[in-house]
């Protein structure tokens, strides 16, 4: 039997495929191996693989996930080597694992937006050109991380229109001096910033907030996506949950910069699926 993961920061999507069986699809939390060590990953998964995961009977484990470099995987496939002890593991990036769900075997320019933010060429089969986004604390432009961000500080600084920051405090009840400390001191600042993303999606229909996501998806294109040589000669392919659920905001951008839109999907995992390559080691 197959498992194949793609994992963000926040949330991995798994596939279970075994001969003669309907594939298995199951959540967990995600694991990037710059915030998660592997002691982390192996308890947490353990608890929450469905029964029907039965570990020795798994051969083969592909993880396309966030943060997943060569000089990270360690992490990752000591996890999974120790969980599934007959199955061979492969650790792919989650880049790759969007672009072969996006374009399959097909060449183009492909993307991530979910808590973090990622970008490539693809060749049909590998990455052959991506621009660093940098992470949280210097990049990620158009993430919800980066959409998060930009409400807090807003919010923090009182540009935050009065009715706005009334029914937020009214939903998190935080303070400015609260948000500080989890955004410098939680080892998964990330996801906290990236949790204010759905405030933004429910309030788009005021001036402030539409504009605060829609100068994210500019900060995306001027950042990253306009430094690729000939750009708009692409569509713009992307996934994640900021992609999916801004996608109006996103194509209106991608137009402005001349740029047409192609797939947006919410999660890769049933593309890879259907994909169903094992990841070159």
């Amino acid at each position: 039997m197959k498992l194949i993961a793609d994992g963000g920061s926040t949330k991995a999507s798994w596939c279970l495929i075994g001969p003669g069986k309907e594939p298995l699809y199951f959540s967990t939390e995600g694991y990037n191996p710059y915030y998660v060590d592997s002691q982390y990953i192996r308890q947490s998964l353990h608890k929450a693989l469905p029964a029907e995961v039965l570990r020795a009977a798994v051969t083969e484990v592909n993880f396309y996930g966030a943060g997943c470099e060569p000089s990270t995987e360690k992490v990752i496939t000591q996890a999974l080597s120790a969980l599934f002890e007959n199955a061979v593991v492969s650790v792919g990036s989650d880049l790759l694992a969007a672009a072969r769900a996006l374009l399959g075997n097909k060449p183009g320019f492909a993307a991530i937006l979910g808590t973090g933010t990622n970008t490539c060429l693809y060749d049909g089969a590998q990455i052959t050109h991506s621009i660093d986004p940098l992470g949280y604390m210097l990049g990620d432009e158009g993430s919800g991380s980066y959409i998060g961000k930009k409400l807090l500080i807003a919010y923090c600084r009182e540009y935050l229109p009065l009715p706005l920051r009334r029914q937020f405090l009214a939903v998190y009840g935080l303070t400015k001096e609260q948000i500080m400390e989890r955004v410098y001191k939680d080892p998964m600042a990330n996801r906290f910033c990236a949790g204010f993303t759905k405030f933004v999606k429910q309030h788009l229909d005021d001036e402030f907030i539409y504009q605060l996501a829609t100068d994210a998806f500019h900060d995306f294109f001027r950042s990253l996506v306009c430094h690729y040589p000939d750009y708009a000669g692409y569509t713009l392919n992307c996934a994640g949950s900021i992609a999916f659920h801004f996608e109006d905001i996103l194509k209106e951008t991608a137009a402005h910069y001349g740029m047409a839109t192609g797939r947006i999907i919410q999660d890769p995992i049933r593309g890879l699926a259907y994909y169903g390559e094992k990841i070159p080691g």
